[in-house]
């Protein structure tokens, strides 16, 4: 368990849940994140070598028994109540980024959600904002 975590090291953590929620982490979904901490203004002083401890915090904790608790103690010990949304818009371009949502990731949208205190209309707005960043263009045949 970490000593502490920054605000920005519970960003990450809340990316990485997500992507790893559904047992499947994509290729899309570790680009996304990648690119997130590259180019976000709040990842600006960010360290990204901590990316892999906070993967491997967030792996470890998937293995216990009450380790989803444990998870979101940390994140929202870490995390400043105005960064509630950001974590979740975040976890929401994570879950989009390659282009399905199982029902897993769904599931764990919703704990994200509730655990973080996001309002049912807020969070389907930013939902709505990562659906359309991440839409793809269909060919008809």
């Amino acid at each position: 368990m970490p000593a502490s975590w920054s605000p920005q090291d519970a960003l990450v953590a809340v990316m990485i849940a997500e992507s790893a929620s559904d047992e499947d982490i994509s290729n899309s979904e570790l680009m996304s994140i990648t690119r997130i901490v590259d180019h976000m203004p709040i990842f600006a002083e960010y360290d990204s070598e901590r990316i892999k401890t906070v993967s491997q915090t967030v792996f470890d904790l998937f293995e216990e028994e009450d380790g989803i608790d444990a998870l979101f103690g940390l994140i929202k010990d870490a995390l400043p109540e105005e960064l509630n949304e950001t974590a979740y818009a975040m976890a929401c371009d994570v879950a989009a980024a390659d282009g399905r949502l199982r029902q897993q990731e769904l599931r764990f949208m919703e704990e994200i959600r509730y655990q973080l205190n996001i309002d049912r209309l807020h969070g389907a707005a930013i939902e709505r904002g990562a659906r359309a960043r991440h839409k793809r263009i269909s060919s008809a045949n």
